[in-house]
């Protein structure tokens, strides 16, 4: 693997960040990455299929779709934000006390079973899938790649049946811009709860439901107006093991009516000063925050 040596061997660089973090907790059981971010010492060997970005760039990247990679959005989260210098609605203490209260009322237990015990499922000769077409598919692909270490393999992957809608409402409070986390379970989380956007959610699995049963603030996203939406773009999820994973990330903005100043159960208003502070420790925020934390050191100036 190229350039691995500077994240494993000593003395290589100036380690500016090192955390363990989940991955999609919904599609993968208890896995983590450990994201790193290293100042390295002297001259790097500029290698075939490598470049050299400056952030601003980067940022600008970011605009675009199917652009920055799962991978790099979850590093990039890493570099500290601005905090609020003590203005945040919730102190540190506050934020951390709610966040831990939160975990200890959930108690999640997951038992892997046998894929034969599974029900409302069907088996095709070469995908599993919903009875109802809901959700994703298990598909077995063949891959051929000429930049890998191996050229060659089969496995199966995740396809889920329709985009996802990714989004943070924003509302800005004694003048520092705040964004709505909510504090989501995910069978998958080491810790069951970890704190993630506002909106995390796939409409096409929720479209049968009554307005009454789908997921809060969903709508508001959905609908909301062109001068509300400060941030915008389609980002693919991990490449690795999920097939055409996309979601739109969004940020938009919220006024007291939609989003109140004091939220519904299981969610809080936090700065993104704060989320960058929790992202520095292991499974506290979950990796779509992560990439709307990216996101939101690259968002242009409100219009």
């Amino acid at each position: 693997m190229k350039y691995i040596e500077y994240f494993t061997r000593p003395g290589r660089g100036r380690v500016l960040a090192d955390v363990l973090q989940s991955e999609h907790g919904s599609w993968f059981f208890r896995k983590s990455n450990r994201n790193m971010i290293v100042e390295a010492d002297g001259d790097v060997p500029l290698l075939e299929d490598f470049r050299w970005l400056t952030l601003g760039q980067i940022a600008d990247l970011l605009h675009q779709d199917n652009i920055v990679n799962m991978d790099a959005r979850t590093v990039l989260s890493c570099i500290p934000l601005p905090d609020a210098h003590g203005r945040a609605h919730l102190s540190d203490t506050d934020l951390l006390s709610w966040f831990t209260e939160e975990r200890a009322r959930h108690t999640v237990s997951t038992t892997r079973i046998p894929l034969a015990d599974v029900s409302g499922w069907k088996r095709g000769p070469y995908v599993v899938e919903h009875e109802e077409g809901r959700y994703f598919k298990a598909v077995g692909v063949s891959v051929r790649a000429g930049n890998r270490e191996v050229t060659g393999w089969t496995q199966p992957l995740f396809e889920p049946v329709e985009p996802g809608v990714v989004a943070f409402l924003t509302r800005t409070f004694d003048g520092v811009p705040h964004v709505l986390a909510h504090a989501r379970v995910e069978g998958g989380f080491l810790d069951a709860v970890e704190l993630g956007p506002t909106v995390q959610y796939t409409p096409a699995n929720y479209a049968h439901l009554p307005a009454r049963r789908r997921p809060p603030f969903l709508q508001h996203v959905l609908t909301a107006p062109p001068e509300a939406v400060r941030y915008q773009a389609v980002h693919s999820e991990e490449g690795g093991r999920f097939l055409n994973a996309e979601s739109r990330y969004l940020i938009v903005e919220a006024d007291q009516t939609t989003a109140p100043l004091t939220p519904p159960a299981g969610y809080q208003w936090v700065t993104p000063g704060q989320l960058t502070s929790l992202v520095r420790h292991g499974h506290y925020v979950n990796v779509q925050a992560r990439t709307l934390l990216a996101c939101l050191g690259a968002m242009r100036p409100a219009r």
